[in-house]
Protein backbone atom coordinates (compact mmCIF):
# COMPACT_ATOMS: atom_id res chain seq x y z
CA UNK A 1 0.00 0.00 0.00
CA UNK A 2 2.79 2.43 0.86
CA UNK A 3 4.39 1.81 -2.53
CA UNK A 4 1.09 2.66 -4.18
CA UNK A 5 0.71 5.78 -2.02
CA UNK A 6 4.23 6.97 -2.90
CA UNK A 7 3.61 6.29 -6.58
CA UNK A 8 0.33 8.17 -6.34
CA UNK A 9 2.08 11.07 -4.58
CA UNK A 10 4.47 11.43 -7.50
CA UNK A 11 1.53 12.14 -9.80
CA UNK A 12 -0.89 13.72 -7.34
CA UNK A 13 -3.72 15.76 -8.75
CA UNK A 14 -3.34 19.46 -7.96
CA UNK A 15 -6.84 19.66 -6.52
CA UNK A 16 -6.24 16.72 -4.19
CA UNK A 17 -3.02 18.31 -2.96
CA UNK A 18 -4.83 21.59 -2.29
CA UNK A 19 -7.59 19.67 -0.49
CA UNK A 20 -4.97 17.94 1.64
CA UNK A 21 -3.34 21.21 2.64
CA UNK A 22 -6.51 23.15 3.47
CA UNK A 23 -8.11 20.14 5.18
CA UNK A 24 -5.14 19.82 7.51
CA UNK A 25 -5.08 23.56 8.14
CA UNK A 26 -8.77 23.60 9.03
CA UNK A 27 -8.35 20.85 11.64
CA UNK A 28 -5.13 22.36 13.03
CA UNK A 29 -6.85 25.71 13.54
CA UNK A 30 -9.85 23.91 15.09
CA UNK A 31 -7.62 22.19 17.66
CA UNK A 32 -6.22 25.63 18.53
CA UNK A 33 -9.77 27.10 18.60
CA UNK A 34 -8.60 29.63 16.02
CA UNK A 35 -11.26 31.41 13.94
CA UNK A 36 -9.19 30.70 10.80
CA UNK A 37 -10.55 27.14 10.90
CA UNK A 38 -13.67 28.40 9.12
CA UNK A 39 -12.19 30.13 6.02
CA UNK A 40 -9.76 27.22 5.67
CA UNK A 41 -12.70 24.83 5.85
CA UNK A 42 -14.63 26.77 3.21
CA UNK A 43 -11.74 26.50 0.73
CA UNK A 44 -11.41 22.77 1.50
CA UNK A 45 -15.14 22.27 0.83
CA UNK A 46 -15.04 24.05 -2.53
CA UNK A 47 -12.14 21.86 -3.66
CA UNK A 48 -13.88 18.72 -2.42
CA UNK A 49 -16.99 19.44 -4.51
CA UNK A 50 -15.02 18.72 -7.68
CA UNK A 51 -13.20 15.65 -6.37
CA UNK A 52 -16.21 13.82 -4.96
CA UNK A 53 -18.30 14.42 -8.09
CA UNK A 54 -15.54 12.89 -10.20
CA UNK A 55 -15.48 9.62 -8.21
CA UNK A 56 -19.28 9.37 -7.73
CA UNK A 57 -19.31 9.65 -3.94
CA UNK A 58 -22.57 11.57 -4.12
CA UNK A 59 -23.14 11.35 -0.40
CA UNK A 60 -19.86 13.12 0.25
CA UNK A 61 -20.76 15.69 -2.42
CA UNK A 62 -24.12 16.44 -0.78
CA UNK A 63 -22.42 16.39 2.62
CA UNK A 64 -20.08 19.17 1.57
CA UNK A 65 -23.03 21.37 0.62
CA UNK A 66 -24.04 21.15 4.29
CA UNK A 67 -20.40 21.69 5.24
CA UNK A 68 -20.30 24.92 3.26
CA UNK A 69 -23.39 26.23 5.06
CA UNK A 70 -22.12 25.08 8.47
CA UNK A 71 -18.67 26.59 7.92
CA UNK A 72 -20.29 29.94 7.22
CA UNK A 73 -22.57 29.55 10.25
CA UNK A 74 -19.69 28.42 12.49
CA UNK A 75 -17.62 31.42 11.45
CA UNK A 76 -20.54 33.67 12.37
CA UNK A 77 -21.37 31.90 15.66
CA UNK A 78 -17.79 31.80 16.96
CA UNK A 79 -17.59 35.56 16.38
CA UNK A 80 -21.03 36.64 17.57
CA UNK A 81 -22.32 33.80 19.78
CA UNK A 82 -20.34 34.89 22.83
CA UNK A 83 -22.10 36.22 25.89
CA UNK A 84 -21.30 39.69 27.15
CA UNK A 85 -17.90 39.77 28.81
CA UNK A 86 -16.60 36.60 27.11
CA UNK A 87 -13.41 37.04 25.09
CA UNK A 88 -14.18 33.91 23.07
CA UNK A 89 -16.88 31.27 22.80
CA UNK A 90 -16.34 28.72 25.64
CA UNK A 91 -16.03 24.96 25.13
CA UNK A 92 -19.12 23.25 26.58
CA UNK A 93 -20.61 19.74 26.77
CA UNK A 94 -24.03 18.23 26.10
CA UNK A 95 -26.23 16.80 28.84
CA UNK A 96 -26.90 13.04 28.76
CA UNK A 97 -30.41 13.47 27.34
CA UNK A 98 -29.10 15.77 24.63
CA UNK A 99 -26.37 13.26 23.72
CA UNK A 100 -28.98 10.48 23.41
CA UNK A 101 -31.18 12.61 21.15
CA UNK A 102 -28.24 13.56 18.94
CA UNK A 103 -27.17 9.90 18.63
CA UNK A 104 -30.73 8.80 17.78
CA UNK A 105 -31.17 11.51 15.17
CA UNK A 106 -27.81 10.59 13.66
CA UNK A 107 -28.73 6.89 13.44
CA UNK A 108 -32.06 7.65 11.75
CA UNK A 109 -30.27 10.00 9.37
CA UNK A 110 -27.88 7.24 8.30
CA UNK A 111 -30.75 4.87 7.45
CA UNK A 112 -32.75 7.47 5.51
CA UNK A 113 -29.77 8.94 3.65
CA UNK A 114 -28.39 5.48 2.84
CA UNK A 115 -31.71 4.49 1.27
CA UNK A 116 -31.73 7.74 -0.72
CA UNK A 117 -28.21 7.17 -2.07
CA UNK A 118 -28.93 3.55 -2.93
CA UNK A 119 -31.94 4.61 -5.00
CA UNK A 120 -30.44 7.78 -6.43
CA UNK A 121 -30.65 6.69 -10.10
CA UNK A 122 -34.43 6.28 -9.67
CA UNK A 123 -34.73 9.88 -8.56
CA UNK A 124 -32.33 11.32 -11.17
CA UNK A 125 -32.48 9.55 -14.52
CA UNK A 126 -29.10 8.93 -16.13
CA UNK A 127 -27.13 9.26 -12.91
CA UNK A 128 -24.70 6.40 -12.25
CA UNK A 129 -25.26 4.29 -9.10
CA UNK A 130 -23.63 5.66 -5.97
CA UNK A 131 -20.52 3.90 -4.72
CA UNK A 132 -20.86 2.32 -1.23
CA UNK A 133 -24.19 4.06 -0.46
CA UNK A 134 -24.63 3.05 3.19
CA UNK A 135 -20.98 3.48 4.14
CA UNK A 136 -21.07 6.82 2.36
CA UNK A 137 -24.26 7.73 4.24
CA UNK A 138 -22.71 6.78 7.58
CA UNK A 139 -19.67 9.03 7.20
CA UNK A 140 -21.84 11.78 5.74
CA UNK A 141 -24.41 11.92 8.54
CA UNK A 142 -21.81 11.46 11.29
CA UNK A 143 -19.91 14.35 9.72
CA UNK A 144 -22.95 16.63 9.68
CA UNK A 145 -23.50 15.87 13.37
CA UNK A 146 -19.83 16.46 14.14
CA UNK A 147 -19.83 19.69 12.17
CA UNK A 148 -22.94 21.01 13.92
CA UNK A 149 -21.43 20.25 17.33
CA UNK A 150 -18.24 22.00 16.20
CA UNK A 151 -20.10 25.17 15.29
CA UNK A 152 -21.56 25.22 18.81
CA UNK A 153 -18.14 24.40 20.31
CA UNK A 154 -19.37 21.20 21.99
CA UNK A 155 -16.55 18.85 23.01
CA UNK A 156 -18.55 15.83 21.77
CA UNK A 157 -17.74 16.87 18.20
CA UNK A 158 -14.37 15.11 18.51
CA UNK A 159 -15.98 11.71 19.21
CA UNK A 160 -18.01 11.98 16.01
CA UNK A 161 -14.97 13.09 14.04
CA UNK A 162 -13.02 10.08 15.31
CA UNK A 163 -15.71 7.71 14.01
CA UNK A 164 -15.80 9.53 10.68
CA UNK A 165 -12.03 9.53 10.29
CA UNK A 166 -11.67 5.79 10.90
CA UNK A 167 -14.45 4.89 8.45
CA UNK A 168 -13.42 7.42 5.80
CA UNK A 169 -9.80 6.25 5.81
CA UNK A 170 -10.95 2.77 4.85
CA UNK A 171 -13.41 4.01 2.21
CA UNK A 172 -10.87 6.25 0.48
CA UNK A 173 -8.25 3.50 0.38
CA UNK A 174 -10.88 1.25 -1.21
CA UNK A 175 -11.74 3.97 -3.76
CA UNK A 176 -8.07 4.58 -4.54
CA UNK A 177 -7.82 8.26 -3.53
CA UNK A 178 -4.84 7.68 -1.30
CA UNK A 179 -4.06 11.25 -0.33
CA UNK A 180 -7.57 11.67 1.05
CA UNK A 181 -7.06 8.36 2.86
CA UNK A 182 -3.78 9.76 4.22
CA UNK A 183 -5.54 12.99 5.16
CA UNK A 184 -8.19 11.17 7.19
CA UNK A 185 -5.55 8.93 8.76
CA UNK A 186 -3.83 12.06 10.01
CA UNK A 187 -7.23 13.37 11.11
CA UNK A 188 -7.50 10.40 13.51
CA UNK A 189 -4.37 11.55 15.34
CA UNK A 190 -5.46 15.19 15.19
CA UNK A 191 -8.91 14.33 16.58
CA UNK A 192 -7.31 12.71 19.62
CA UNK A 193 -5.13 15.79 20.01
CA UNK A 194 -8.15 18.08 19.67
CA UNK A 195 -10.14 16.15 22.24
CA UNK A 196 -7.33 16.40 24.79
CA UNK A 197 -6.76 20.10 24.05
CA UNK A 198 -10.45 20.97 24.40
CA UNK A 199 -10.72 18.96 27.64
CA UNK A 200 -7.85 21.02 29.02
CA UNK A 201 -9.65 24.21 27.97
CA UNK A 202 -12.84 23.10 29.74
CA UNK A 203 -10.84 22.32 32.87
CA UNK A 204 -9.22 25.77 32.78
CA UNK A 205 -12.59 27.42 32.26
Amino acid sequence: MWQEILAYAAHIDTLELAGLVFGLLAVWFLIKQNILTWPSGIIYVLISFVIFWRIRLYGDFILHIFFLVLNIYGWYYWLWGRKEGEKELPVTTLRLQQNMLVALATGLGVVVFGYFLQNLPQFFTGLEPAALPYWDATTSVLSVTGMWLTTRKKIENWYYWLMVDVLATGIYIYKGIYFYAFLYGVYILMAFSGLLAWRKTMHNQ
